[in-house]
């Protein structure tokens, strides 16, 4: 019989106790971003080193300019992996209170439908919900087997909610204590409450503001207009030349970098039953606007783009005034994939800037960020072995996907650790994180810790 089933046996007889002890960490207010409530961002530190502690773990509290970090370590057998988990006990603030149907740092288990029910209360879900599911495999494996299947290392932060302004430092001064042959993140979601799914890619971004500049003063329309440069005309045929008319960004060398999305993993997307009309219906579009003859899923995940965020430019209050503008200026961003270069890709925007700009006219730049995409190698053996014992656990075979968005800590952990991550989290689209009424399903939770330990037992071998 296989190590792990009497530890999935365990799990489900300790359900009671996994969740008071749930309860017990969800009432703790530990808001980072507010600092009326660093004592209680502490209290939760602590209370999580103490638990960590009673399973066994070398755990401790450790201080950083901001919140602190909660860092520990269990052995394993000789010769098996090394993994770092990572999960964060900050939460995000509970404001507006009145929306709330009960008090959020008072959880509960609430009975939404006949056999479904959810776990209530701010940071169930995002992330003390998702973290606890490991520290509970861990808890059951040592209470069954004495030990764990592998060596593991435990990074806890305080500050996600609130930029990370701590963690570089922290991975840097640390680098050699937190190293380990992969990194776990349980900050992520499922595809459907039946359907487990692994990240494993993640855009990168480059932010940049532009300002083009044309005569020393705002100028009457009437008196200057057809001879005077109009920075906004300039803005505006500056932008409406990045994008080709199927959708493919013309910058020089913006594809460099960037690879076609293997055939098998598009079939598996195909599966999942996303189309444009179910992406794009519920904000009320239909028609994708990327490069053509793309599915949603492989422009959202595997595609890189040029967004326009803002532009601001000329008179823009009530009214109407003639005028031209002395300036006019754009917000864009950039989500990149695979090997693209975020300091080539901003040299060569600025570069495609340039060469539109008259010579009586200029333009200036600044800056707002950049950082590479994250890849997971499709043919990794640790996202293998997960993607397996994921789908032995749930009811629906788990699937890769990919994500638009940036986890930082995961670009953190390969930048300052050398380290790929696994992202296996079982939150749902549902789970309201960051607004009134955050809850996490029961089933995610108890479902979650099962999954760990499945997880735990498939990487040893």
């Amino acid at each position: 019989m296989s190590a792990v089933f009497p530890v999935l046996d365990r799990l489900d007889q300790n359900l009671d106790h996994s969740l008071e002890r749930l309860f017990g960490l969800l009432g703790i207010k530990s808001i980072s971003t507010d600092p009326a409530y660093a004592t209680d961002c502490r209290k939760a530190a602590e209370w999580l080193a103490a638990e960590l502690k009673l399973i066994g773990f070398d755990a401790s509290v450790r201080d950083t300019r901001g919140h602190p970090m909660v860092v520990a370590h269990h052995d394993g057998p000789a010769g098996a992996p090394h993994v770092l988990f990572y999960g964060h006990y900050d939460v995000q603030p509970v404001d507006p209170i009145e929306l709330w149907e009960n008090d959020p740092f008072a959880p509960a288990i609430k009975e939404i439908a006949p056999g479904h029910k959810i776990i209530t209360g701010r940071g169930s879900a995002d992330d003390k919900g998702q973290l606890m599911t490991f520290v509970e495999a861990c808890r059951a494996w040592k209470q069954v087997h004495g030990g764990l299947p592998c060596r593991v290392t435990i990074l806890f932060e305080g500050e996600e909610e609130s930029g990370s302004p701590s963690l570089k430092p922290f991975l840097e001064t640390n680098a050699e204590e937190l190293k380990a042959d992969f990194a776990l993140v349980c900050d992520t979601s499922m595809w459907d409450r039946d359907t487990p799914s692994i990240c494993v890619g993640l855009r990168g971004l480059v932010g940049e503001e532009i300002t083009v500049k044309a005569a020393d003063r705002d100028l009457h329309s009437g008196l200057y207009g057809g001879a005077a440069a109009n920075p906004i005309r300039i803005l505006a045929k500056v932008l409406a030349d990045i994008h080709d008319k199927d959708g493919h960004i013309t910058i020089p060398g913006f594809y460099d970098g960037v690879e076609e999305t293997p055939s098998q993993v598009l079939k598996s997307w195909e599966t999942l039953g996303e189309t444009a009309e179910t992406f794009l219906g519920p904000v009320g579009l239909s028609i994708p606007s990327g490069e053509k003859g793309r599915s949603v899923l492989e422009l959202t995940w595997a595609r890189p783009t040029a967004e326009f965020n803002g532009i601001i430019g000329g008179y823009t209050g009530k009214g109407f005034k003639t005028v031209i503008a002395a300036e006019a200026s754009a917000k864009v961003s950039f989500r990149l994939v695979h090997k693209q270069d975020p300091k080539k890709i901003r040299a060569a925007f600025q570069k495609f800037v340039k060469e539109r700009i008259p010579a009586d006219c200029s333009v200036e730049f600044h800056a707002h960020g950049g950082s590479p995409a994250i890849q997971l190698s499709y043919d990794s053996p640790f996202l293998a072995k997960a993607k397996t014992a994921l789908s032995d656990e749930w009811p629906k075979p788990a699937v890769t996907t990919g994500s638009g968005g940036s986890i930082p800590v995961v670009g953190d952990f390969q930048t300052y650790l050398g380290m790929e991550s696994l992202l296996v989290g079982f939150g749902l689209d549902d789970d309201r994180i960051h607004s009134p009424n955050e809850k996490y399903e029961l089933s995610s939770f108890h479902k979650g810790q099962r999954s760990w330990a499945r997880i735990l037992d498939a990487l040893t071998r």
